[in-house]
């Protein structure tokens, strides 16, 4: 189950937070690995760190004024596409620091960069985030919704790592085979 209440608070915190002064601003929030986040191998759960990584971007995203624009202009935001590096397991009731930002963007999405740090400093996963803004005629240019912010408009540089991912990305198929997911 989606961990709503989890959501709830840190939404709450990061309201009595200091605002983002721009989106590729860092926001840093706390977290314990609960035993109902954890697989069979007692650590982390892959899909479970997706979804907490959730709760990162939609604290985020309230210092950062947006979830309040999203209502206002009765946008909707959504998840287009995703990478994920796992290299450290958290383990139960480790306590861990996600680190959550918008990289940079082109004409349709916002790339979102997420991390989750042990404490000892150790990077335990990374995440690459293609993320839409979206209405009920479809993708919205993240320069209006950065004016929407009265945030600016220019993107900073996009890094190789994340040109050469949305490049690989474009030769994978879609829709893929249908024998090939049988």
């Amino acid at each position: 189950m989606f961990p709503f209440v989890r959501m709830i608070k840190d939404v709450w915190l990061a309201s009595r937070q200091p605002p983002l002064k721009t989106l590729t601003e860092v926001h840093i929030s706390q977290h314990i690995c609960w035993p109902h986040d954890l697989d069979v191998w007692l650590e982390l759960n892959n899909g479970r760190a997706l979804s907490l990584y959730d709760l990162g971007r939609t604290a985020m995203a309230q210092r950062a004024g947006m979830l309040g624009m999203l209502k206002r202009e009765g946008w909707g935001l959504t998840m287009a596409g995703t990478s994920t590096r796992f290299r450290r397991r958290i383990r139960g009731f480790e306590r861990f620091e996600m680190r959550s930002r918008a990289l940079c963007w082109d004409d349709k999405f916002i790339y979102l960069e997420q991390s989750m740090w042990k404490r000892n400093g150790e990077c335990a996963s990374h995440v690459l985030y293609r993320s839409a803004v979206t209405d009920k005629n479809g993708i919205i240019a993240p320069e209006r919704v950065l004016t929407a912010l009265d945030q600016p408009t220019t993107s900073p540089p996009m890094p190789d790592w994340v040109v050469e991912w949305c490049a690989a990305d474009a030769h994978r198929p879609w829709p893929p085979m249908q024998d090939a997911v049988a």
